[in-house]
């Protein structure tokens, strides 16, 4: 299984084209210190791993992630918009380890990411069509709604609302169907800094996580993210965020549900 540590190996390596005893050194230290284990998702056309990444099947890949994520860590996996830091959302450690992570201001939210439609309606107070929600999700879009009572109540403390996730992208999806429970999601950055949408842009985390899976660029979002919508109050829409997906996103909302938009005015 590859870590950061042989991926290191490697470069103090290619750097040092005579093997010399500073860059085995300097190579076992890095190792010491970085225990991450990179993993990459190979497409269905690859002929074969990347260099320095063993070869693992996607199964293979879900099933170390889960534990990562089952013994309190933080990953880093693709989505459909852009690269994800992912935790256990009912897990208050592992909450606090993300925020930490990433230098995140304690009073920003942090979304939740579901594998199926039917999730949300355990998490979330709906009251919105069903249809609706099929419409929209998969896909690149948040959909905030008041927090059901089971939700853990150290995640978001500070609002009654939660935005929610079911990115269309296979890997995600099936990740959270086999956790069994909601992950909370954020962007793969250091707070304030720009969205990646390849796995070497969020590199400086990287011995900060347990796993980054690495499913490749991520094309034609243009760093974005989702489009965040509150539908918490009945008949209405508020656009929280623009994000990659705000026209598709307001004509379903507006052309086919007759929803309006919630100006804010009493």
């Amino acid at each position: 299984m590859t870590s950061v540590c042989s991926i290191a190996v490697g470069l103090v390596k290619s750097r040092a084209a005579h093997g010399s005893a500073a860059a085995r050194r300097l190579g076992a230290d890095m190792c010491k210190e970085l225990k991450t284990k990179v993993l990459r998702l190979l497409p269905p056309t690859s002929n074969g791993p990347s260099v320095h990444q063993e070869s693992l099947t996607d199964a293979e890949i879900l099933s170390c992630t889960v534990k990562a994520l089952k013994e309190g860590h933080v990953v880093a996996v693709p989505t459909d918009t852009i690269y994800g830091l992912a935790c256990l959302a009912q897990s208050s450690e592992a909450i606090g380890k993300t925020y930490d992570i990433k230098g995140r201001n304690a009073q920003k939210p942090l979304a939740i990411c579901v594998g199926e439609i039917q999730d949300i309606y355990k998490y979330c107070k709906v009251p919105v069509k069903e249809a609706l929600l099929g419409d929209l999700l998969p896909g690149p879009v948040t959909l905030v709604f008041e927090r059901s009572e089971v939700l853990n109540t150290d995640l978001n403390p500070f609002t009654s609302l939660v935005g929610v996730r079911i990115p269309d992208h296979a890997f995600m999806r099936r990740l959270c169907q086999m956790c069994g429970e909601p992950l909370a999601l954020t962007s793969a950055n250091i707070s304030s800094h720009t969205s990646t949408v390849a796995a070497h842009e969020f590199e400086e985390l990287w011995p900060k996580l347990a796993v980054v899976v690495d499913g490749g660029p991520i094309g034609g979002k243009s760093r974005l993210g989702s489009t965040v919508v509150d539908l918490s109050v009945l008949g209405k829409y508020r656009i929280i965020r623009p994000g990659c997906a705000l026209s598709s996103t307001v004509d379903v909302l507006e052309n086919k549900y007759g929803l309006s938009e919630d100006s804010g005015e009493q």
